[in-house]
């Protein structure tokens, strides 16, 4: 018995080990309307901006940690480079201006 457990545990671990990341929606695949039209439906989502990078994008502040704050976003989207997606949550007192946000 024990050695079906451990037989069982392993192939657990191949098949997690093996596992395709799932991956997340990109606003450079898809067109402004359908990324827009995304993070309406979800509130909150977190989307791919380019192949190495990704933000989670909000439609309103109900999405956000309490004494957070929305600061808009555009993304490049397919169709265009400037596409206003939504709002990232942003911690005022976090002194996110001095980055020039």
């Amino acid at each position: 018995m024990n050695g079906l457990r451990v037989a069982a545990g392993i192939g657990l671990i191949l098949a997690l080990d093996i596992a395709p990341a799932i991956a997340r929606p990109a606003t450079y695949r898809m067109s402004c309307a359908s990324a827009q039209r995304l993070v309406q439906q979800q509130g909150g989502v977190v989307l791919d901006t380019s192949p190495t990078t990704f933000d989670r994008y909000v439609s309103d502040v109900r999405f956000c940690m309490p004494q957070q704050a929305l600061r808009p976003q555009w993304v490049p989207a397919k169709d265009n480079p400037q596409c206003f997606i939504g709002y990232t949550c942003i911690d005022p007192d976090r002194g996110w201006r001095r980055w020039g946000f």
